[in-house]
């Protein structure tokens, strides 16, 4: 992945999917989904949005 090439809306919208399974699973508080969803919309880049997930494991998505 290309973390410097700008991220789409969809890309954005599949993170927070990414971001509501970690909640429902328990790995993220609600404030700690607030945070990334706000940071999500926000992003820029795919390494931005690939850093909201870093933490995750992969088998949520």
């Amino acid at each position: 992945m290309q973390r410097d090439v700008r991220a789409s809306d969809s890309e954005r919208e599949l993170t927070v999917e990414r971001l509501q399974r970690a909640v429902g699973n328990g790995r993220l508080s609600v404030e700690e989904f607030d945070q990334r969803v706000a940071a999500a919309y926000a992003a820029t880049t795919r390494g931005e949005l690939s850093d909201l997930t870093r933490d995750l494991p992969g088998h949520l998505w």
